[in-house]
């Protein structure tokens, strides 16, 4: 997850088989005790079965792109620490070995490169994967279309991966001011430095329309300046374009990407995401209950 810096701006921080059998085979059998009934004297035993489904408690997987980064490996941390099985997905295992929990039974972590072509991706997230929580963000450098390989093709490849698979749950970490042309903030200092780097904010907010129309069921989170400090006040939530400055602990949203996984009220959501140490402390239910959607 890149992370940059703009001196004196109120966004200081840039975003990151199953069988089936015929009847005759149940797949359980229980097996009642015999019991008797006498007919005309004679005493007849019969044993009694009865067929009835396996509960098979397998534990799905949340399969997490990005996972290295400053936001993602905290979505990590927060989905095992819930109780989540996680796939995380990275680009290089080396790294993956040092910044991530090798001896959590819970955690598995496969090789994933978003830019690479879909398949590859449904490959790595697997039949045992129910949601993707897209964390990625490109790193900055000389390369001006870095923000459209990773924030656009790279998010687009993951959404055509879980179509492929049939994961209908797809949470991606996006950010504040993405629309700002819309919302009238062409001339806000952290618009014109972010798209300063090939355009990154348009790239993300092309990304964000082909998930909307994608039918998936997804949640964009949109944060505003990433702070890698713990949380200094509650979380504020609008709806989208809302927002046009503010910042917020990663740690807050590693966990609201977390929450909008067991909150209906967030499925097809656009929110936006600040914390200020004047907000009231609400629960998620009533944060993503809040927001209207237009």
């Amino acid at each position: 997850m890149a992370t940059l810096f703009l001196r004196n701006s109120p966004f200081p921080q840039l975003h990151h088989c199953l069988v089936s059998f015929p009847k005759p085979f149940p797949s359980t059998i229980r097996i009642r005790p015999l019991t008797s009934a006498k007919i005309g004297g004679s005493e007849i035993t019969e044993q009694v079965s009865e067929s009835k489904e396996t509960n098979v408690n397998v534990k799905k997987k949340i399969f997490v792109a990005g996972a290295t980064g400053n936001t993602g490996k905290r979505v990590v941390e927060q989905l095992l620490s819930k109780g989540f099985s996680v796939k995380a997905g990275v680009r290089d295992l080396e790294k993956a070995k040092s910044s991530l929990s090798n001896d959590n039974p819970s955690l598995q972590i496969v090789q994933a490169d978003v830019t690479e072509s879909s398949t590859k991706l449904a490959e790595a997230i697997g039949d045992d994967s129910e949601a993707v929580i897209c964390a990625t963000g490109f790193r900055p450098g000389w390369d001006l279309t870095a923000p459209w390989k990773v924030d656009n093709f790279g998010t687009v490849n993951l959404v055509e991966a879980c179509r492929k698979l049939g994961v209908n749950r797809f949470i991606l970490i996006s950010s504040i001011l993405v629309n700002g042309a819309a919302m009238g903030q062409l001339f806000n200092p952290a618009f014109i430095f972010l798209n300063v780097f090939g355009l990154t904010l348009v790239a993300k907010l092309q990304a964000e329309q082909f998930i909307r129309k994608s039918g998936i069921n997804y949640t964009i989170i949109r944060p505003g300046g990433l702070r890698n400090d713990p949380p200094t006040g509650n979380v504020i939530m609008e709806p989208e374009d809302t927002l046009y400055d503010g910042t917020i602990s990663r740690d807050q949203v590693a966990e609201v990407a977390v929450e909008s996984l067991v909150h209906p009220e967030s499925y097809f959501q656009v929110v936006e995401i600040v914390s200020r140490t004047d907000a009231p402390k609400r629960s998620y239910k009533d944060l993503f209950g809040s927001i209207k959607q237009s």
